[in-house]
């Protein structure tokens, strides 16, 4: 390309000598002369713009290796912000989920809530008495547990002794018994309605006390009772120290 544009600019110089000699006969020149000092301006030209290409070529290759370089980078720079992207959706998704749990375990809530508030509230403790021992009978009697301690509900009576079940449930009865009197029997049965459901006895030899405890849970029905007999000729105990109890709670309504 270079040696192409040299032999160009000197057959340029060597047509615009030809014509001057032609033209300008009283120089003394003869047709067919060269113009030495032409061609080495040509040539200077011809050298000055080899310079120029090269320097030009240089520029556009340092161009062109910047925009490679900025691809380079523009590409780095979407793969990171594909990423980045990909983690903050990650992170929506999750957050959406968490919210839809939370929104669910707030329903949950506000059914448990409401489902408390329609269920009846029952549950009683009692002890039996601060007078000592009770007993004993010749026949079995309806102990009347008179220290209320709770009643919610109102739903036993210490006037009779004997709890009713306002709802149809199942409820939990627990019962304790102590007696410290030598050479007796102590015991209890649990009714409902009238048939007997519990019993537990023990018997002092005289060492010093005896106590006895149980549970039992009961399906009742709007209406049915639940006491605690005093077995005949049995005898128990209690103080102010409670040793004595009788209590019960509703665990949930049928």
């Amino acid at each position: 390309m270079r040696r192409a544009a040299v032999f160009l600019a000197l057959l340029l110089c060597l047509l615009w000598t030809g014509a001057q000699g032609e033209d300008g006969g009283g120089t003394g020149k003869k047709e067919g002369d060269f113009d030495i000092q032409g061609v080495k301006a040509a040539h200077d030209q011809s050298s000055s713009q080899t310079q120029m290409s090269t320097d030009v070529w240089a520029e556009l290759k340092e161009i062109r290796d910047m925009a490679i370089e900025h691809r380079i980078k523009i590409q780095r720079l979407e793969q990171d912000n594909t990423d980045l992207l990909a983690r903050v959706t990650a992170s929506e998704n999750k957050s959406t989920a968490l919210e839809a749990r939370m929104s669910s375990s707030e329903k949950e809530v506000e059914e448990l809530q409401r489902e408390n508030a329609d269920r009846p509230q029952v549950a009683f403790s009692t002890g039996l008495t601060d007078a000592g021992s009770v007993g004993p009978f010749t026949t079995d009697i309806t102990l009347k547990f008179s220290k209320v301690f709770t009643n919610i509900g109102q739903a036993y009576s210490p006037t009779t002794g004997i709890f009713t079940a306002p709802v149809r449930g199942v409820y939990y009865f627990r019962i304790n018994a102590w007696e410290d009197s030598g050479q007796t029997w102590t015991g209890v049965e649990l009714f409902h309605n009238d048939q007997r459901k519990m019993r537990f006895n023990d018997y002092n030899d005289g060492g010093g006390y005896v106590s006895a405890s149980n549970v039992i849970l009961l399906q009742l029905e709007k209406g049915d009772v639940v006491y605690i007999v005093l077995i005949g000729n049995y005898s128990i105990y209690d103080d102010s120290y409670n040793r004595t109890i009788f209590s019960g709670f509703l665990l949930y309504a049928l």
